[in-house]
């Protein structure tokens, strides 16, 4: 029966299907080992993309907390000590002197629950959830464990049980979660005492009385495995008995006959007239092997079998331990006789499952991974779970991570965790066929994180704990979780469905290489010597001194590599080929007293070899470098770009490659992918001082002769506020995208000027924080100069990021924009990881076009790593990156002229990005520049409606996309030949009349 269907036995369920869904659950031990093959085995990346879908209609959602986390008043009313408060005084008495302004310790207050209990019902209502999961407090209602009955208790709990009722939510009710009354910790010794089991069975009775016709669902206690270990064999966590690991055995074994014994109860006495259902709360790491071997692998299950199996086989199973803890424990393992066995056997009437910081990452014992890893994987817990114990139905009742303590309203990074472990759910249903019923995130509003105390938060609501009236304020996970709980989901997004279409037929279609493989090694006929072959001896070329050929002009077929790289460019079908000149090798002294011109002259003959080919060429001046910036020494060992002496080198640099090059170059950018968060504001002010005159000078002197296109590539990667909940997350994306593309964009693509937004912002911080952050001011003149120097605006995009407006990870916070950077967990990553998140291209593609007009754009460089998964992630990434460069062109009217992949090859890029695999001196195409080569034939995803556009290659309809040089010489070389045959059939004319007239 599912529990979502408990509803229904108020209506006359019969007890015959009571006892159906009662009877214990068969399965084989052993059965979920194969779930680390499993998951080794799924398609890539297919299986790791999100999933856009909607839960079963049935399906529970919830939130939930525990009564010392959230209650606080542990003293009034009658309320007994438990173990956690006698435990955190102790620690707070032997800690340094509080401050008057401190927490108080434990959860003496924490969010103060006791006393609002509406406040927290209206918190609930506005999530929209199914059900509550809340804890009773033994103490609370039993002050010293047993009789007598505390009113005050028993009227706080019937008060939030009717108002549970008036708003439909249902409770999920834990009878103990580890606030054991510290008067059974005195007088018995706690869990250690097998008295406590008749105890335990005693309180709970007592409240299955009182609040049983208010409860559906109940768990008997939670997480017994920290319970038991922690509590008792290390005391890490109260009561701090450290028994070693005998006693921790032994507890354990009280805790199963205790639960068990109230299982029974309920099911005996309670269950006929209440209809509710019971189980208990079972927490569980997930753990990876360190290598896919047998071993590891039976390695990873003895793990779980020691933290979750030690109580879920005894229940679900057979009423026994775990053979692996048996054979490896012996005497220390306490043995159940066959009664208790046959009592613990199929108590449990769903399997209610903890997933959470609390034990993973934190609690499990390193002696019990034996060597292994965790790893943050619901979804295969579940899948575990549902082989290793036959299919049972599953209920999260806790699910959740964490952020620090410092976080107010903006957790967002909260947000990205319980969206993954919801996604883990979904996925493990839909996927994996396991029956989850329920979801409860953990927890409803932030209270005492046990052994963390406040340093962390876990609530959707945030409490202000140093303020008395403790208000609840909703979180961006609050509002999160409320739009999921109503969506039932994560319905399909039509932005995210492909469409069908093609790019123009002048479309730049090309590939992007960072360092041009250069080998300018003299050819043998460059070779002034004469040798001769030594034949008998060392069967070597001898060189005869004093003796020489006359030396003839370079000739491009001196430059073997050439024809090879050309070669691999030919088959991918490419007409665009980009690469960046070296400037430090060209100019070695950063001006003309030393040229190399070998190397001016290889890169001559390249471009004329594109053009040959019908390639056009797209020629960067100048990238960084992680050498001295990719800088000549000499102007780096000066300042590099805060120098202004770098801004007349350039130019002179440019005034040199456009004579030498620019015959056969059309399209030119002066700078590649500026690192701004690596320049100073000087630096970028000298820099883009020099992009304006190197376009200036090339407007001026060469474009009428050369008839090119000259502008500036950016590397422009989008940003996304976290949560769109809050406007100031919004804000904080703009300020980033201000300061790393507006940096240089508006300058050149706008105002003139630097952004408003980094002015302002860079003045608050300086009127603020007393920063020197000083951005300097153009004159008039330079101004114009920088104003509108452009032909294209050309883009290198990669990355897609979100931001928040609230530190949470020091190490990722960007201090001086006030911005939390971090990338969503539910994306795809590559192996260094990168995330894959297409729809971020064709968002900086609007952003572009709304901010600076309807200019020309190219795709110069975007690309993935896939070292590790066959070149699967590559061809998905192509596939769906162009597939949204496509929807910018067509849905959003982007003037879109270009896309360029990242990179050819991985010889000149060994994080593994390019589309040739090159190893021994041999380039091998990969499976995705095949893809590629597929994309750019059908000039992308033509559909019926969209028929394969006739591409006639006389044409030239945009200018800016393509040279025309390689049609007027296929013209030209039509006009010779036909032009030689005409001349050829005169001569056979005028020939054959001369022959006549001798004949007669």
């Amino acid at each position: 029966m599912p529990l979502a269907a408990a509803a229904a036995a108020t209506s006359g369920l019969p007890l015959l299907a009571l006892a159906l869904f009662c009877r214990p659950l068969l399965g084989e031990p052993g059965e979920g080992k194969g779930t680390w093959s499993r998951f080794a085995r799924l398609p890539y990346p297919d299986d790791g993309l999100f999933l856009y879908d909607r839960f079963p209609e049935t399906f529970l959602w919830g939130a939930g907390s525990a009564a010392h986390q959230v209650e606080g008043a542990w003293n009034q009313d009658g309320k007994g000590p438990s173990v956690w408060d006698a435990f955190a005084h102790r620690a707070a008495a032997a800690a340094e002197p509080q401050t008057p302004s401190a927490r108080a310790p434990a959860g003496d207050v924490a969010a103060d629950s006791y006393h609002h209990v509406e406040r927290d019902l209206e918190a609930l209502s506005l999530l929209g959830v199914s059900h509550y999961r809340f804890s009773l407090a033994w103490a609370r209602l039993l002050p010293n464990g047993t009789a007598p009955l505390n009113p005050a208790g028993l009227r706080y709990y019937a008060r939030l049980l009717a108002g549970l009722q008036q708003r439909g939510v249902k409770p999920v009710v834990t009878l103990y979660h580890w606030d054991l009354p510290q008067h059974l910790q005195e007088l018995y010794g706690g869990w250690q005492n097998p008295a406590l089991v008749e105890l335990f069975r005693d309180y709970a009775e007592l409240c299955f009385r009182h609040f049983g016709d208010h409860v559906r669902y109940w768990l008997t206690m939670d997480s017994p495995y920290l319970l038991a270990w922690h509590g008792y064999a290390t005391g890490r966590l109260p009561p701090g008995v450290q028994g070693g690991r005998e006693v921790g055995y032994q507890v354990a074994h009280n805790l199963l006959k205790a639960h068990a014994k109230v299982w029974h109860l309920y099911n005996d006495h309670f269950r006929p007239t209440q209809r509710g259902q019971i189980s208990i709360a079972l927490s569980s790491h997930w753990i990876k092997p360190r290598r896919m071997t047998e071993n590891d692998i039976q390695e990873c299950q003895k793990s779980l079998d020691f933290v979750l199996g030690w109580f879920a086989k005894p229940i679900f199973i057979d009423g026994d331990y775990p053979q692996s803890m048996k054979s490896n424990l012996s005497s220390m393992l306490p043995e159940f006789t066959e009664a208790e066995k046959k009592l613990i056997r199929g108590t449990a009437d769903f399997f209610a499952l903890c997933f959470g910081p609390t034990l993973s990452y934190d609690l499990v014992d390193p002696d019990m991974k034996f060597q292994q890893s965790e790893g943050l994987n619901l979804r295969q817990i579940l899948y575990w779970i549902s082989s290793e114990y036959n299919k049972p139905q599953i209920f999260v009742v806790e699910g959740s991570w964490f952020v620090s303590g410092r976080v107010e309203r903006h957790d967002s990074k909260y947000v990205n965790y319980l969206k993954y472990l919801i996604t883990d759910t979904l996925k493990a249903i839909r996927y994996d066929g396991v029956t989850v019923i329920g979801y409860t995130a953990w927890s409803l509003m932030d209270g005492f994180e046990w052994l963390k105390g406040y340093n962390i938060r876990r609530g959707l609501f945030y409490v202000d704990f140093r303020s008395h009236e403790k208000k609840l304020l909703p979180k961006s996970s609050a509002f999160f979780y409320q739009k999921l709980i109503l969506k039932n989901g994560f319905p399909p997004v039509p932005e995210n469905e492909p469409v069908e279409g093609t790019f123009p037929c002048n479309f730049a279609w090309g590939v992007t290489e960072n360092r041009l493989q250069t080998d300018t090694t003299q050819s043998q006929f460059r070779d002034s010597n004469i040798y001769v072959w030594d034949v008998h001896q060392t069967k070597k070329l001898i060189k005869v001194d004093g003796v020489s050929a006359l030396k003839r002009k370079p000739h491009c077929v001196d430059f073997a590599a050439i024809r090879r790289q050309i070669s691999l460019l030919q088959d991918m079908h490419i007409t665009h080929f980009h690469f960046s000149l070296m400037w430090h090798l060209i100019l070695p002294q950063g001006n003309g007293t030393e040229i190399n011109h070998t190397l001016l002259f290889y890169y001559q003959c390249f471009v004329s070899e594109l053009l040959r080919v019908n390639i056009t060429p797209v020629v960067t001046l100048w990238q960084p470098l992680a050498e001295h910036q990719g800088l000549p020494l000499s102007l780096a060992q000066h300042g590099g770009w805060e120098n202004p002496r770098t801004v007349k080198a350039f130019v002179e640099y440019a005034r040199l490659c456009f004579k030498k090059l620019g015959q056969h170059v059309k399209f030119w950018i002066t700078m590649d992918e500026p690192k701004v968060e690596k320049l100073t504001y000087k630096a970028v002010h000298n820099l883009l001082r020099a992009h304006a005159k190197a376009w200036h000078l090339y407007d001026k002197q060469f474009r009428k002769t050369q008839k090119g296109k000259i502008s500036i590539a950016l590397q422009a990667d989008w940003v996304e506020p976290a949560s769109s909940f809050f406007q100031t997350d919004e804000n904080t994306a703009r300020r980033v995208l201000e300061f790393y593309i507006g940096l240089l964009a508006e300058p050149i693509f706008g105002s003139g000027d630097y952004p408003d937004v980094m002015r302002q912002w860079l003045h608050q911080r300086n009127m603020v924080d007393l920063h020197d952050f000083q951005l300097p001011y153009f004159s008039e003149v330079e101004r114009q100069l920088i104003r509108g120097s452009f032909d294209f605006f050309a883009l290198s995009h990669y990355n897609t990021m979100l931001v928040d407006s609230e530190i949470q990870d020091s190490a990722t916070y960007d201090y001086r924009l006030h911005a939390q950077r971090y990338i969503d967990i539910t994306w795809l990553k590559s192996a260094r990881r990168t995330p894959v998140v297409p729809w971020g291209l064709r968002k900086i593609l609007s952003w572009v076009k709304n901010r600076y007009g309807d200019i020309p754009i190219y795709i110069i460089a975007s690309g993935i790593d896939d070292d590790q998964n066959q070149d699967k992630l590559r061809i998905y990434y192509l596939e769906n990156y162009i597939n949204e460069a496509l929807k910018a062109y067509t849905l959003d009217n982007v003037n879109l002229c270009g896309y360029f992949v990242y990179s050819l090859s991985d010889r000149s890029d060994s994080r593994s990005y390019g589309l040739y695999h090159y190893a021994l001196n041999k380039y091998e195409a990969k499976a995705s520049m095949q893809h590629y080569r597929q994309i750019i034939d059908n000039n992308t995803f033509p559909g019926p409606e969209n028929p394969d556009l006739l591409c006639l290659e006389e044409l030239d309809l945009c200018p800016e996309c393509g040279s025309s040089q390689p049609r007027r010489s296929l013209l030209a070389f039509i006009a010779f030949i036909s032009f030689a045959v005409i001349v050829t059939v005169f001569l056979i004319v005028n020939d054959s009349r001369r022959i006549n007239r001798r004949s007669k």
